[in-house]
């Protein structure tokens, strides 16, 4: 018989540094797992993305016992990276904080393409200029 999930989390902690106290612990204390058995495998997991927010998918068995799924870096968290801001516009695509060629938006879309609604990389590169476009940073051709 399978085990059957009876709980879903999601969370974003930076790559390797998953600590069983606040946010991860206050999360998955009340779910019941191994909070220092899950920081081990998640911190092992990531030991190579070092520095980026990755987001984590979390599926919690009758038994107590865990899977998760690694996600690739958040849209807004790679569009900062690339363009060497600490924050998006507040005004939007009103007021431009930043510019990112081409190429890099490229690069940004095949990272994010396993995640996204897109089947091709020109699709992907669509919805990762929008994101950009809403946070203020100009895509120059």
């Amino acid at each position: 018989m399978a085990k059957e999930v009876v709980k879903k989390i999601k969370l974003q902690i930076q790559a390797g540094k998953a600590t069983p106290a606040p946010p991860v612990g206050t999360v998955l204390g009340p779910a019941g797992i191994n909070l220092q058995e899950f920081c081990t495998k998640y911190n092992d997991a990531t030991r190579d993305k070092m520095g980026d927010v990755l987001p984590v998918e979390i599926s919690i068995y009758d038994d107590r016992s865990f899977d998760f799924v690694i996600k690739t870096p958040p849209t807004a968290f790679l569009l900062k990276k690339a363009a060497k801001i600490n924050k998006g516009s507040v005004k939007g695509s009103k007021e431009i904080v930043a510019t990112l060629t081409k190429d890099q938006i490229r690069e940004i879309a095949e990272i994010k393409l396993p995640d996204l609604n897109a089947y091709t990389v020109e699709e992907a590169m669509k919805i990762v200029e929008g994101t950009a476009r809403n946070m203020g940073i100009a895509v120059k051709e």
